[in-house]
């Protein structure tokens, strides 16, 4: 070998051998809980790729939209408002709403809001409830003239309609959505999914309106998405708050038509509880579901984000997760039905 292309070889080799122990001593010098906290953590994400979680702190049932500003807006339950540019690195705003809803005795609860764009307006749908108050509860409505708020009430107490009203158990979750020039309102949980026709303005029920059930009683957390002449259901099954043994999963069935009727790949119906599984639970994360809105990349990559708890660390509650969604004989899924660790991001 020619010397000075050995000598060159040996320092190469000498400094990558330096390199190696020094990663070797600072990762092994780093306390346990330090790379925990490294590996839940989405701060200031850069580059080709990101890692899951994109907001590490308990932001459950999120709802994101394009704030027309160039920042899109993510809202949990609680009522907390994040913004992010590029749908990775978020940054926490504070509280949505000018004041908490009082249409549910003794509540103010503010659960798993749907945030949409009709009109001039940013209207969200919300749910207010107590723990375990099926009969009570119910689903609130409010507007603004910006995406992060602050969030006004359009009655007073801030309701739509309660579950008595309505006659459905458990009204939560509401999902809107515009088809064929109508625009409508799903919602339900665990014991059926229907959906109702509103008016023009979104902030209202349609007079005379009739409810109807698109689903059985195993899901909750509807988000319903239009590709190539189907309608796609997307729902949540199983438990959702029981942080590391928490069951959700994200779970889906599809029609022709808006109200159904939806079937799994199998032929089954979704009025029996039928579905094929999205994504579910793995050795790091626990009960991923609730899923936010699809979004669309420039390079037509489908995005879903969802919450899940940290198995090592189900105290900080349900992050948000972001994976893309993939699609084979316009039937949806995600890459081994798990979350991913890291994946490349979005191109926005």
């Amino acid at each position: 070998m020619i010397p000075s292309i050995k000598n060159t070889l040996s320092s190469l080799y000498n400094g990558f051998k330096s390199f190696s122990l020094l990663l070797f001593l600072s990762l092994f010098s780093t306390p346990l809980s330090e790379l925990k906290s490294q590996v839940l953590t989405s701060i200031a994400q850069t580059g080709t790729f990101f890692s899951n979680p994109i907001i590490a702190t308990d932001a459950p049932d999120p709802s994101i939209i394009d704030g027309e500003d160039g920042y899109y807006y993510l809202f949990g339950t609680g009522g907390n408002v994040f913004r992010s540019r590029d749908c990775v690195n978020w940054t926490k705003l504070g509280f949505a709403f000018e004041k908490a809803p009082s249409f549910v005795p003794g509540c103010n609860a503010i659960w798993a809001m749907d945030v949409n764009k009709i009109g001039d307006k940013f209207v969200m749908y919300f749910s207010s409830s107590a723990w375990g108050g099926i009969e009570e509860c119910g689903i609130g409505v409010a507007y603004a003239t910006k995406a992060q708020g602050p969030y006004k009430f359009v009655t007073a107490g801030g309701k739509l309609f309660n579950s008595a009203e309505v006659g459905v158990l458990n009204s939560i979750d509401p999902f809107y959505i515009e088809d064929n020039g109508q625009k409508y309102l799903f919602w339900g949980s665990f014991h059926g999914i229907y959906g109702i026709a509103l008016n023009d303005d979104g902030l209202s029920v349609k007079e005379g309106a009739k409810k109807r059930q698109i689903a059985g009683t195993a899901y909750e957390g509807t988000y319903i998405y239009k590709r190539n002449g189907y309608y796609y259901f997307f729902g949540s099954t199983g438990s959702c708050c029981d942080g590391a043994k928490s069951t959700y999963k994200t779970v889906y069935a599809r029609s022709k038509n808006l109200f159904g009727p939806y079937y799994n790949k199998s032929g089954g119906s979704l009025l029996s509880n039928k579905h094929d599984i999205l994504i579910q639970g793995n050795k790091e994360w626990a009960g991923t579901g609730h899923n936010a809105e699809i979004f669309e990349d420039k390079n037509g990559d489908t995005w879903m984000p969802y919450h899940a708890y940290s198995k090592s660390q189900p105290e900080k509650g349900r992050m948000v997760l972001l994976d893309r969604i993939l699609w084979k004989n316009n039937w949806p899924y995600v890459i081994n039905s798990e979350p991913s660790k890291q994946s490349g991001r979005p191109k926005l």
